[in-house]
């Protein structure tokens, strides 16, 4: 909202948590639409795109940022745990990418990220289904940005006179200090505080600001990449 942007938003269960953020949006001058949903819903990444292009004319960036965090060895993991944390962590990356895209290739431009993690770099014990879910999203980001590139040229809409297009690219958080975080036993996190270069946890506002830069029009010439904002986990 802050460079100018107006937002429609989806909150699963924190409703005090949606309406401050709506405040803070107007704050800011500009227009939000937040509404309760669960991504892991094929219905829902339509609706969304449908509030956005309805009130404002088109769909211009679309974040996937969603996510479940499930601690438990995956000899233990039953089939509904495994398609319980595949809907929010994979499906509705799926759906809400899948939706972007067909808006975008039919406007020629826009912008796509996926929040995945970096937790498939450094492979922690006990998240198998969750590490399983962020690698998929690297691919499914990969391929469709591959995919719209050569459909793009196909069209003849490949780049915008301006330099726009349309690109699509995943940030890779590591440990962020985020409420998800109460969910990792105290173990667990000193053991990967230990690997983290920077010696620390990340903040909010450090992921913000890389989201930032690929849905603005400097990272024009961006796309298909891997970002990560992790501290130094992956290097």
């Amino acid at each position: 909202a802050k460079p100018g942007a107006n937002l429609v938003g989806v909150y699963h269960s924190d409703t005090e948590g949606a309406a401050l953020v709506q405040v803070q949006i107007e704050a800011e001058g500009r227009e939000a639409i937040i509404i309760r949903g669960d991504t892991g819903d094929p219905t829902l990444a339509g609706r969304l795109s449908s509030e956005a292009i309805d009130r404002w004319g088109s769909l211009d960036i679309w974040i996937n940022n969603a996510a479940q965090l499930m601690v438990k060895p995956l000899i233990e993991t039953t089939d509904e745990d495994w398609h319980g944390l595949l809907a929010a962590n994979l499906h509705g990356f799926f759906y809400g990418s899948r939706e972007a895209a067909r808006v975008m290739y039919g406007q020629g431009h826009g912008r796509i990220i996926n929040i995945t993690s970096a937790a498939d770099v450094l492979v922690v014990a006990n998240l198998g289904a969750y590490i399983a879910a962020k690698g998929g999203i690297l691919g499914l980001t990969k391929t469709l940005a591959r995919e719209a590139s050569l459909l793009l040229a196909r069209s003849g809409k490949l780049t915008e006179p301006d330099g726009i297009g349309l690109t699509i690219n995943t940030v890779t958080p590591g440990f962020i200090a985020t409420e998800m975080l109460e969910h990792i036993p105290e173990k667990v996190l000193t053991q990967v505080l230990s690997h983290i270069p920077l010696g620390r946890l990340g903040k909010p506002a450090e992921v913000a600001r890389v989201v930032h830069f690929l849905a603005a029009d400097a990272s024009s010439y961006i796309t298909g990449q891997v970002w990560g904002v992790n501290g130094g986990m992956d290097m």
